[in-house]
């Protein structure tokens, strides 16, 4: 879970801009709206097909619609990414991380570290 946050950091830094991250709490992604109103779309596109591969899947997920003409864009990333990579406290610290008002453990905002573009 550190890593993610010292990559956006990186990000954030990159383009000189704040990234802002809100998370719904545990259990509540039910009340997502997004997923909500595409994942009965999906699951019914995939109805009845056998899902043998990744291609297979995310070629599914791609070919779902709405009937509100919502079109849903999928892509395997095929990427490897390490396992167990190790954030030191020094690290997660240096993390320019601005907790919200309304609870600061789901939403915030990381700060770029170096100056905004003129």
């Amino acid at each position: 879970m550190r890593l993610w946050k010292l990559e956006l950091q990186r990000l954030a830094d990159e383009l000189r801009m704040p990234i802002t991250v809100c998370h719904l709490p545990p259990g509540t992604s039910k009340w997502n709206r997004i997923e909500h109103r595409l994942f009965s779309f999906i699951t019914t596109n995939w109805r009845g097909k056998p899902l043998v591969s990744h291609k297979v899947i995310v070629e599914l997920i791609a070919a779902t619609t709405t009937d509100a003409g919502l079109k849903v864009r999928s892509q395997l990333d095929t990427n490897t990414y390490p396992a167990g990579v190790k954030i030191s406290e020094a690290q997660l610290q240096a993390v320019k991380l601005k907790p919200h008002s309304f609870h600061g453990e789901w939403n915030y905002t990381i700060e770029p570290n170096l100056p905004a573009p003129m």
